[in-house]
């Protein structure tokens, strides 16, 4: 047990000397900035920069290794001639690149730039600067903010409402909104566990079932501590997966919305998208994914101790050469826990963990079982080919995710679906024999198990076909949340706001004096271009027409996407500081919406419905996903009956 501690010790003074590494990057240079103004809209921006003696600040070079330079981030800045250096950069030898051009002492850089319409009083931005010292490099990013001198200071939006707004009436109705944050957690527990299940049967795990619970029988003196080593390699294997997700918790910490902020960020979306298209290419067999076999040999030579560390080295062994098999399963629970925090990743990792740990555990202490396991063959190989195919359908849901928040048109809804067919008419062709992948066998005889599994799959493409035309969008309530919205369309003109026409905005001041014109109470309904549970509520349950008709009836309905993109007015962004303390800046309409959610309600899930009086009061309890339409309905109407 001591090894172990030691090894977690080790581990956590790595990452120490890690961040420290980091924090001394930071007093290598330092940067003061100030602007000087030349006429109405434009500025002499000179930055002085302080490098430590011993080290050089990179010039411009040939192979592409840039000077200092300004970025800003006010799109409206554009940069007036050339950047200008108070020293010259000279030519000397260098480690890393040969010969390059450097700046051997500190020195004064200057840019005119032009800003174009409204002036904040301070501009934001980064100072860019490659510095050296032997064989050490490090591309820097300084942060700089540059008062203006005909800046106007922005009065920004309101984000924190009266407190009325955000304390429940006594009596309110409704169960809290934390109560869907449990249930996402516990479904997302569901669905790691039911990707441990999966992982268990892919050609990376399977095979080690009985090699490991062999190897544990035969070191074992007694049949008990042969029960004690299954115990201990099965705990290990779940903490193994639970540890992974601690990271995350402290990443949270840093703003309550970064999780949803990750998940529906485009450039992250693009990748996810290009990772899984590489997944399900290894999955086709045309390549194995493997982490460095440095790793792996190091893991393996610790799991010859005899004790409790041995056992948990083993363990690692398994979760790194099984990595080809649960990294994509794996990925797949990541990326799809993200909305719902830290502790939801955390809740799915637990499941996919003990799902994978259980059978190694049993058949530990039941070794008689393994007589009933059937044997390793080709149909793990037609698995892991099933998740490649399904692998292929997630990449474009990603790429989905970043086609919504950006808005640029590419997956409308009809496509995407068109895609998702080809996929499932491709798995079917597979399943049948017609189209081989490697290590198919030509020939081969396709069982019956196979030949149903491709039925069902065509008639999947089928359903998902059916539903490409406009008049059966509705039919394909099954798969609510995973295709674009119904109004993302090819056969769409323009937004029609879930379906709903009557006093909708996506604009909160118009909401209210709307509410305060018709004496009608404001429903907040907090969504995102990219949120699953969303889209599964307009399509099942906003669709029903008793619901459909009381909100456009008795609500002014108020939809705030907090994944939206797209940047406010320049003279409406600003820098918030939250209730924590922590400052953050609203720049995108997504910005302002997520903070307004977080900070009046301490809500960063998505869908939270929330119901205000014309006056800004709190009318009920906030609720979360609620997929039963009596539910919801009967939240609805108890909400309008406070509003006196």
């Amino acid at each position: 047990m001591s090894k172990v501690f030691s090894f977690f010790v080790s581990a956590l003074l790595a990452l120490f000397v890690t961040v420290t590494a980091q924090a001394q990057t930071d007093s290598i240079v330092s940067a003061s900035v100030q602007a000087t103004l030349v006429n109405d809209s434009t500025y002499l921006v000179k930055g002085n920069l302080q490098l430590v003696t011993g080290w050089h600040i990179y010039g411009n070079n040939p192979d592409g290794l840039n000077a200092p330079a300004f970025q800003f981030k006010l799109e409206t800045v554009k940069p007036v001639g050339a950047i200008a250096f108070s020293i010259s950069s000279v030519k000397q030898k260098d480690v890393l690149f040969a010969k390059a051009n450097v700046f051997l002492k500190s020195l004064d850089i200057t840019q005119s730039i032009q800003i174009k319409g409204f002036q904040p009083d301070s501009l934001k931005g980064l100072l860019l600067v490659n510095v050296g010292k032997g064989d050490q490099f490090y591309a820097l990013e300084l942060p700089i903010s540059v008062a203006l001198a005909n800046g106007q200071k922005v009065a920004g939006l309101e984000v924190l409402l009266p407190s009325a707004a955000t304390t429940p009436p006594e009596g309110a109705c409704g169960d809290a909104a934390h109560d869907s944050k449990k249930s996402t957690g516990l479904a997302v527990f569901i669905l790691g566990f039911l990707g441990g299940l999966i992982a268990l049967i892919t050609p990376c795990v399977f095979p080690m079932i009985p090699v490991t619970v062999s190897f544990f029988t035969k070191r074992s003196k007694t049949k008990k501590q042969g029960i004690q080593n299954g115990l201990m390699y099965g705990l290990s294997i779940f903490l193994i997966y639970l540890l992974a997700s601690v990271p995350f918790h402290i990443i949270g910490n840093v703003q309550p919305e970064i999780f949803n902020s990750i998940s529906t960020n485009a450039t992250l979306n693009i990748i996810f998208f290009i990772v899984f298209i590489f997944f399900s290419i290894s999955f086709f067999g045309y390549f194995e994914i493997t982490l460095p076999s440095g790793i792996a040999n190091v893991a393996d030579s610790r799991s010859g101790l005899g004790s409790f560390g041995g056992i948990f080295f083993m363990a690692i062994t398994l979760a790194i050469v099984s990595f080809s098999c649960t990294g994509p399963i794996l990925g797949t629970l990541l990326v799809g826990s993200l909305q719902g925090g830290a502790w939801a990743l955390t809740q799915g990792m637990a499941g996919f963990g003990l799902a994978l740990a259980l059978p190694f555990t049993l058949f530990a202490i039941f070794p008689q079982w393994l007589q009933s396991l059937p044997k390793s063959g080709g149909w793990l190989d037609t698995v892991k080919k099933i998740l490649a195919f399904l692998e292929l359908a997630m990449a474009f849901k990603f790429l989905s995710n970043a086609d919504l928040v950006q808005h640029w048109g590419l997956l409308k809804r009809e496509v995407f679906l068109g895609i998702w067919a080809l996929i499932s008419i491709g798995l079917a062709l597979y399943l049948w024999g017609k189209l081989r992948l490697p290590h198919d066998v030509k020939g081969a005889k396709i069982s019956l198990g196979r030949k149903l599994m491709g039925a069902i799959a065509i008639l999947f493409a089928a359903y998902l076909i059916f539903g490409i035309f406009p008049k059966n969008q509705g039919a394909l309530k099954l798969l609510s949340g995973f295709p674009p919205p119904t109004h993302y369309s090819l056969f769409s003109a323009k937004d029609t706001h879930h379906g709903l026409q009557a006093n909708v905005t996506n604009d909160y001041a118009k909401a209210l004096a709307m509410a305060k014109a018709q004496n009608k109470p404001i429903l907040i309904d907090f969504t995102g271009w990219a949120c699953v549970n969303c889209r599964k509520m307009e399509e099942n349950v906003w669709s029903d027409p008793a619901v459909s008709s009381y909100i456009e009836s008795n609500f002014i309905l108020l939809s705030l996407y907090v994944d939206d993109r797209a940047l406010l007015p320049a003279d409406k962004r600003f820098t918030y500081t939250a209730k924590s303390g922590q400052t953050k800046d609203i720049v995108s309409v997504g910005d302002l919406w997520a903070t307004f959610q977080a900070e009046n309600f301490n809500q960063v899930t998505q869908p939270l419905y929330v119901v205000l009086s014309p006056n800004q009061a709190l009318l009920s309890n906030p609720v979360g996903y609620t997929p039963d339409i009596p539910t919801y309905l009967n939240w609805l109407q108890c909400s309008v009956s406070k509003n006196k």
